[in-house]
């Protein structure tokens, strides 16, 4: 499986319970598993993060974190389309601005049912246009998508997740 994370996802985790200084074993961890090519952040996220002022932004901005996480597949501009469609027509420049980059999150898994997004974003089913949250638009679209703790719990992270005995037993 291969998991895309929205901003939110990386953003949520640094602003509270993994803070890169509090818990730098899970950004270890995130490292590794986009190496493995099991995380990635389509270009459009990764940028969207990267952008930023502070200590999560400096960290994306790393040649390594880049290598590993950012994902290399130009977006198909056909699929963006129908995930803008899903949040409905017209859309105006405002719409837009609200909407974001979440349009190229969830295009990057239409019709792969081996890629699953993880956002921090609930559903929220009675909000319309450019409200809609990525689980409701992802649910339109047949992804598959994953809240950060399912994510965490799936791909089993703890602290010593690199350790020897851990890789051994």
């Amino acid at each position: 499986m291969l998991y895309l994370l929205d901003a939110n996802a990386l953003i949520t985790a640094h602003n509270t319970w993994y803070g890169q200084k509090r818990v730098p074993e899970f950004w270890s961890w995130l490292i590794h598993h986009g190496a493995a090519g099991t995380i990635k952040l389509p270009q459009e996220i990764y940028a969207e993060v990267e952008a930023g002022k502070d200590e999560l932004a400096a960290w994306m901005r790393d040649a390594v974190t880049k290598q590993a996480l950012m994902f290399d597949e130009d977006s198909d501009l056909e699929a963006v389309q129908t995930v803008l469609a899903r949040y409905g027509d017209p859309l105006t420049e405002d719409d837009m601005i609200r909407i974001g980059q979440d349009p190229f999150l969830i295009a990057a898994a239409i019709g792969k049912a081996d890629r699953c997004v993880v956002t921090a974003e609930v559903s929220k089913p009675n909000r319309t246009g450019a409200r809609r949250h990525v689980p409701d638009v992802c649910g339109d679209c047949g992804v598959s998508w994953i809240s950060p703790v399912t994510f965490i719990a799936e791909l089993d992270f703890s602290t010593d997740w690199d350790s020897m005995d851990k890789l051994v037993g």
